[in-house]
C-alpha cells in the first residue's frame, strides 16, 4: 500500500504533459482505468479540481460468488439509470481492502454514468434493494494486465511548472493527475526520484491492481 499522497498538476498542466517530450514511454492515459472521481487508493489526495468521490473501473468480466436474494418481490430492483445508495469493498489478493465503505458513510452513484464498469453494472441489474453480493474477478479481469510502457519518467521541471514547486516526492507516493480535458483523473505511483541535472520522477501509471485477482463486494442499501 502506498505510504503517502501528493498533489500533482492542473488540467492545463495535464494538457502539456500529454504532448511533452519530457515524458518517456507511451501516453499515461493509454490502457489506463480512468477515475471519474477519485483514485481507488484511499490515501491518494485530490488535485485542485475537486470532484465527487466515485469508483471508476475498466471493463471486467466477473462471476457472482454469493448473493442474498430479497424476500419481498415488491422491493425496488436495480434498473438502467438507477440512483443507488450502497456500500462496497474492493479487495486485493490476501483480502487487503483497497476501498471499503462498510462501517462508514455509504456511497451514492447513478448507473450508466461511468462510475462503475459496464460489467459490474450488468451484474447489478435486477438485484433487489437490500441485496448483498460478492464478485470474484480473475487476475487481469478487473484492471487488465500490467503494461511496462506505463512506467514513465516525468521531468521535475514540468511537475514544478504546473503543480506545487515545493512538493517533495518519495517512492510509494500516489499522485493523482487530471485528464487533459479536466473531466477525469488517473493516478501514478512514484517508483524513483532522480535529483540534480535532469531531475525527474518515475511514475507507474498502471492501476495498483492491474494483473491481480480482485474481490468486489456490494450491499445495495437504497434504489431510486
Amino acid at each position: 500500500m502506498p505510504q503517502g499522497c501528493k498533489a500533482a498538476i492542473s488540467a492545463r498542466g495535464a494538457q502539456t504533459l500529454e504532448k511533452s517530450p519530457e515524458i518517456t514511454g507511451a501516453s499515461p492515459r493509454a490502457g489506463l482505468a480512468f477515475y471519474n472521481g477519485a483514485c481507488p487508493v484511499p490515501c491518494c489526495r485530490r488535485l485542485p479540481q475537486r470532484r465527487p468521490e466515485s469508483l471508476h473501473m475498466s471493463t471486467l468480466s466477473s462471476s457472482l460468488a454469493s448473493a442474498q436474494p430479497a424476500e419481498n418481490a415488491a422491493q425496488p430492483v436495480v434498473a438502467p439509470g438507477s440512483f443507488l445508495t450502497l456500500h462496497y469493498r474492493m479487495a486485493a489478493p490476501g483480502g487487503a481492502s483497497i476501498i471499503d465503505t462498510f462501517g462508514g458513510k455509504p456511497a451514492t452513484l447513478s448507473l450508466g454514468n461511468g462510475e462503475l464498469s459496464p460489467a459490474i453494472e450488468q451484474r447489478l441489474l435486477g438485484l433487489a434493494e437490500g441485496t448483498r453480493a460478492t464478485f470474484q474477478l480473475a487476475a487481469g479481469e478487473a484492471f487488465g494486465e500490467r503494461n511496462p510502457e506505463l512506467v514513465q519518467w516525468v521531468a521535475r521541471k514540468l511537475l514544478d511548472q504546473f503543480g506545487d514547486p515545493g512538493e517533495r516526492y518519495s517512492a510509494g507516493d500516489v499522485v493523482q493527475f487530471p485528464t487533459p480535458d479536466g473531466r477525469g483523473q488517473y493516478a501514478g505511483a512514484v517508483q524513483q526520484v532522480r535529483d540534480g541535472e535532469g531531475a525527474a520522477v518515475q511514475f507507474d501509471f498502471n492501476h495498483p491492481l492491474a494483473g491481480q485477482p480482485v474481490e468486489f463486494e456490494v450491499h445495495l442499501i437504497g434504489i431510486l
